[in-house]
């Protein structure tokens, strides 16, 4: 009986070591379960180390990031509009409108030219019913050229209406001048006032060939101008012109000038003011030739006289 159970009880034991031999190896082969239990998370989760695990937390207690609100839709209307920049052409500091440059006064002119590609036309009504056209063109930079024609007893009763030949006028600004230094033109004009009908030749000279400077004077808005000018190339006498103008807030402009300064007796002496209706159109009321007395060889009385002037200035 005992020979049976040493017999029985080996095989028995070679078993049991065989399955815990078996056993371990099988357990080494397995990698160990990690510890999932809250107590061992990580504190923190450094990207630095690059084998680390990545271990996802619980966000229970973070804030929501807020989802901004979409900006309002522009239109064209909120959109702010950017004012141009005012030319540096304005006539006036602090003037609402922009004026065309004046470029005669009552008779006589200034430094001042019409633009590049712009047109000028000036009406002139005088004694007698008679009526001056002048039209002029801004055919280069700085230089213009016209041309203008008189008519005498155009307006009213008298007989016969009498045209007179058309003259010439050539202008060429040379010049802009700066704060100091004055702007300067020069040009010819032959057109002349109170055309003699027995001599053949203007009882108030043309201009002629003239040399003019324009400079503002002291207060904004007010210029003075001066030149001279050689109106007959027969006897080449040398006459001067001078005058000033003062714009108010380029809605009125007041003008002065003493003209045919070689002669005291046959100088004139003119002043009147200009309405800036628009930029572009202006009317001239003025009175010349004050004080003088007498008549012109062909009668007609040498005294002083009312003007009324329209001018336009346009564009191409």
């Amino acid at each position: 009986m005992r020979h049976l159970s040493s017999r029985l009880l080996l095989p028995l034991i070679l078993v049991l070591a065989t399955t815990a031999r078996s056993a371990e190896l099988s357990s080494k082969d397995l990698p160990a379960t990690p510890d999932r239990s809250p107590a061992a998370w990580p504190a923190t989760t450094s990207s630095s180390a690059p084998n680390a695990p990545v271990v996802l937390t619980e966000l229970k207690d973070a804030p929501k990031a807020e989802t901004p609100a979409p900006a309002p839709a522009t239109t064209p209307s909120d959109v702010p509009q950017t004012k141009p920049a005012k030319p540096e052409s304005a006539r006036t500091e602090g003037s609402s409108r922009l004026l065309e440059p004046d470029t005669e006064l009552i008779d006589m002119p200034t430094a001042a030219v019409v633009d590049y590609g712009s047109y000028s036309t000036r009406t002139r009504f005088f004694s007698n019913g008679g009526v001056v056209e002048w039209l002029s063109f801004g055919v280069f930079q700085r230089l213009n050229l016209g041309a203008s024609l008189n008519i005498d007893k155009l307006l009213g009763t008298q007989t016969p209406v009498q045209i007179t030949r058309p003259d010439l006028q050539v202008k060429f600004r040379f010049y802009d001048g700066t704060t100091i230094i004055p702007a300067f033109a020069a040009g010819f004009d032959g057109q002349g006032y109170m055309y003699n009908r027995v001599s053949h030749r203007y009882d108030q000279r043309q201009r002629g060939l003239y040399f003019v400077g324009s400079q503002e004077i002291g207060i904004p808005g007010l210029q003075g101008h001066a030149g001279i000018n050689v109106p007959d190339f027969d006897d080449n006498p040398v006459a001067g012109f001078m005058g000033v103008n003062y714009n108010i807030q380029d809605t009125v402009g007041l003008m002065a000038e003493w003209d045919n300064i070689a002669d005291f007796p046959e100088s004139r002496l003119n002043i009147g003011f200009r309405v800036y209706i628009t930029p572009n159109f202006s009317l001239d009321f003025a009175a010349r030739t004050i004080g003088q007395g007498g008549r012109y060889t062909n009668g007609v009385e040498r005294g002083s006289e009312r003007v009324v002037m329209f001018k336009y200035t346009g564009s191409f």
